[in-house]
């Protein structure tokens, strides 16, 4: 993704009660993947590519680490 920061590919939204976030990653032979978190009622649920392991640059990871601070501000609530 030549010439796009990492933070272009973070999306976040909402459905009804519940808020997700998708961070744009890769798997191990870095093929466009993403991680989805969400907020159901009290609880956070991150999920990653099916039977795949997520691989995060720096910049991906802040978008994970801010996504995951927000849903568990909001499951608190």
């Amino acid at each position: 993704m030549p010439g796009q920061s990492d933070s272009d590919f973070a999306w976040h939204g909402s459905t009804g009660q519940r808020r997700w976030w998708r961070i744009r990653c890769s798997d191990v032979v870095d093929r466009d993947r993403c991680l989805t978190v969400l907020v159901d009622r009290d609880t956070v649920v991150v999920v990653g590519p099916p039977g795949e392991t997520a691989v995060l640059s720096a910049g991906q990871l802040g978008e994970l680490r801010t996504a995951l601070r927000e849903a568990a501000e909001q499951a608190e609530r």
